[in-house]
């Protein structure tokens, strides 16, 4: 069978969480959970690699055990220790599991101890009062039970990149106007650009917490207040966003900052490095390690390093990674970072949308918003004539738009207007226009729309097809995955990417927050070997272009 990344990492979570219910020893669970992250990590499509179990031990967290379940599962469509596991683990548990603030063992008492198998056994449970008999059941345990499966049933899950940013900005100028914040941070996820996010983390430095503190508990909209301490503050915005405050004093906060933002496999990585060198790192600092078991802070031992992210890293003789770059994916080998793609490098708009499609802006305005944020380029890109949700362009149509665009360029000085198209990469692979109109174009952004269930062999050929089309420019958020809600084509993306260099066609980061499509581990891909890569916001009225920061980010 053919099998998509992602559902072979689902197997191996699934696995993990199961063993967790079941009590099952902590390297186990963790050694799958490592598996399914390894998979949803990899560029190439890793049921190609089933044939020959020696290449799937070769990646990374993947030993001889795991490499035979995913060739069991890529030949016979299940993994018989899951089905062993789904045999005795009610279904149910796993979404107790997923509650906010139940633990395994947690969840492991009340199945064994209460009967309970699902969030609904939970909830009649609570109502007729048989927790309170379970041990460390208190009545305020069980309230925030009760709140953590309401706040399930609102809350959509992760939150996107580009949806939780503006809350963030929004709550750090609102902190920052008290004027008692001596630094203030947003870190966690959302520092590190990752596409979704659980939460928001804020860290602060002050002299006066109880004016931030009681600034933070009383921002508008806020639903619930869940705990309100003179460290630590965290609300639930009516949105169903949680956010945490946590307030750091200046002798530790580069440690609280490096630690908070994580990401976790990243911080292990770094605390390896600290005991290789006798030292000991945590959230307050770099410390020379001791035999004493307490934390050494609390020892009155002197720090190595804490008071900033530079300053540690210094320490423990590397760079200073930037947070996007803190992913446990060979950053800590390096002994220097490459230069990273800043907003203010971009000055083209190779992608975006008018009124002649389904846009809201002119041409015109188009071309002014674009030259008031320092572009030189701008590419209008309406969409082609298959595109009927997107009121695509018509041969005819597209002829006079062409004249259009042409005439505004000539008016509007200061700022290039290229002529292009969206084209449509049809389900076979061709475009949606003709050759003969396709070379009247400046910019040929050919993107897949329809059709985005295929099989990762399928889609391979219909891109591998438009890239090698001469006329074609960009490949437009190549896989067409809508983040949250539509996987997408899932090719070889390695192939694409040496078709892409061979040709000269470049592969967009389409910094749509729905989108972010190359996603991260695509864009290493593409990057590490040479590929041109475009950052586009494939705008559709003039805020989006605020939307490069999300490309930058994942770039």
């Amino acid at each position: 069978m053919s099998a998509s990344n992602r559902e072979i990492a689902d197997q191996f979570e699934r696995m993990a969480a199961m063993l967790q219910i079941t009590g099952a020893n902590a390297f186990k669970v963790n050694a799958n959970a490592k598996v399914a992250r390894t998979i949803r990590d990899q560029a190439i499509q890793v049921a190609d690699l089933a044939a020959d179990t020696s290449a799937l031990t070769e990646l990374d967290g993947i030993g001889a055990s795991s490499a035979r379940k995913i060739v069991e599962y890529v030949q016979t469509g299940s993994i018989q220790e899951l089905k062993d596991l789904e045999s005795r683990v009610p279904p149910g548990l796993l979404q107790v599991l997923e509650l906010p603030g139940l633990g395994p063992k947690t969840v492991q008492v009340l199945w064994e101890q209460a009967s309970i198998e699902s969030i609904d056994d939970l909830k009649k449970a609570i109502d007729d009062g048989s927790l309170l008999s379970l041990p460390r059941m208190g009545q305020k345990t069980i309230d925030n039970i009760r709140d953590s499966i309401e706040f399930a049933a609102s809350s959509a899950g992760r939150i996107r990149l580009g949806d939780a940013m503006p809350v963030a900005e929004w709550i750090v100028d609102e902190l920052a106007s008290t004027g008692a914040c001596r630094t203030i941070e947003i870190a966690g996820s959302l520092r590190r650009g990752q596409e979704t996010i659980g939460d928001i983390d804020i860290l602060v430095d002050t002299d006066e917490p109880a004016i931030v503190s009681d600034r933070f508990t009383s921002l508008d909209g806020i639903q619930k207040i869940l705990a309100a301490g003179s460290t630590k503050c965290s609300i639930r915005l009516e949105e169903g966003i949680q956010v945490d405050l946590r307030i750091i004093p200046t002798e530790s906060f580069g440690a609280g900052l490096m630690y908070f933002t994580g990401s976790k496999e990243h911080n292990v990585l770094l605390r390896e490095l600290a005991i290789s060198s006798g030292l000991r790192l945590n959230e307050y600092g770099l410390f020379p390690a001791t035999e004493e078991d307490a934390p050494p802070q609390e020892l009155g031992i002197e720090p190595v390093a804490s008071g900033s992210e530079e300053a540690i890293y210094e320490a423990l003789e590397l760079p200073l990674i930037p947070p996007t770059m803190r992913l446990a994916r060979g950053e800590t080998s390096l002994q220097k970072i490459p230069e990273l793609v800043r907003t203010s490098d971009i000055k083209s708009e190779l992608h975006a949308h008018t009124t002649a499609s389904d846009g809201r802006l002119s041409i015109k305005e188009l071309a002014l918003e674009a030259k008031s944020r320092g572009y030189k380029v701008i590419a209008v890109t309406d969409h082609s004539v298959s595109s009927v949700p997107g009121n695509g362009l018509s041969p005819e149509r597209l002829l006079k738009h062409i004249e259009e665009i042409r005439h505004v360029d000539q008016e509007v000085d200061g700022i290039r207007i290229l002529v292009g198209s969206e084209v449509d990469i049809l389900s076979d692979g061709r475009l949606d226009y003709e050759d003969e109109l396709l070379e009247q174009l400046d910019v040929v952004v050919a993107s897949p729309h329809v059709a985005l269930r295929q099989e990762p062999k399928v889609a391979t050929r219909r891109l591998l097809r438009a890239i090698e089309h001469p006329l074609v420019h960009i490949i437009g958020h190549p896989t067409g995955r809508l983040i949250n809600s539509r996987e997408g084509l899932s090719p070889d993306m390695p192939a694409l990417v040496e078709a892409a260099i061979e040709h000269d066609t470049a592969l967009e980061i389409n910094a749509n927050p729905h989108r972010l499509d190359l996603r991260d581990i695509h864009v290493r891909v593409a990057s590490d070997a040479g590929c041109l890569v475009a950052i586009n916001t494939d705008a559709h009225d003039a805020s989006h272009l605020d939307y490069l920061e999300y490309g930058v980010m994942t770039s």
